[in-house]
Order: C-alpha cells, then structure tokens, then sequence
C-alpha cells in the first residue's frame, strides 16, 4: 500500500500562486493514476487533475484548465500541482490521490493522502 503525502499548501492573495507536492512512499506501478481533489467546507470533495503515471496522459476539470498543471517525476514518485491565478473559490483542502483507472470519480481512488490547506484571500 503506497502511503502518500502531500506538502506545499499554504494561504496567497487572488491572482497568486502555489506548488502542490505528493510525494508517494513505495513503489508507484505503471499502470496507476495518480489525481488530486480538494473540498472546500461544507462541499463534497471535488475532481481537480489526474495524470498517468505511465503515458504521463493529463485531464483537468473546467473550472481549473489554464489555471492548474499536474505533472510527475517518476524517479521521486512524486506528482506535482502548480496553481497558477488563484482565486477565492480555490480555496480548500488538497487531496493526493492514486488509483487505477482514468477516471474524475473519487470511487476509483484507493489510497489517499492526508491533504494540505490552501487559503486565497480576495
């Protein structure tokens, strides 16, 4: 079971930016999918990006497209979220995620990590 933690949260202005780690602590097969969510308080936890580990294939939800890259270095086991234009509503605990399937629903995912807080004040 791969445990996962993830770093780089914090609080910034709107129109500001944050990096997002995960970083996976065993060995991170090539067919796994790795994802982060967020849940802001009171809402459900909500997709944000995945990628393959292996083609290194991307997909975002809307509301973060142009905004959001999700990349990976597969020698660290790691995958990396840059938040670029923060805005107020991105505010919300960050999940890291893995799993097996291409797919936005959080039922594919298995292991999660412990979440980080980003705050964007407006």
């Amino acid at each position: 079971q791969v445990q996962l933690t993830e770093s780089g949260g914090g609080s910034v202005q709107a129109g500001g930016s944050l990096r997002l780690s995960c970083e996976g602590s065993g060995r991170i097969y090539s067919s796994s999918v790795m994802a982060w969510f967020r849940q802001a308080p009171g809402k459900e936890r909500e997709f944000v990006a995945l990628i393959r580990w292996h083609s290194g294939t991307t997909l975002y939800a809307d509301s973060v497209k142009g905004r959001f890259t999700i990349s990976k270095v597969n020698a660290q086991n790691t995958v990396y979220l840059q938040l670029n234009n923060l805005q107020a509503e991105d505010t919300a605990i960050y999940y890291c995620a893995k799993g097996s399937h291409y797919s936005a629903d959080r039922s594919s995912y298995l292991s999660w990590g412990q979440g980080t807080q980003v705050t964007v004040a407006s």
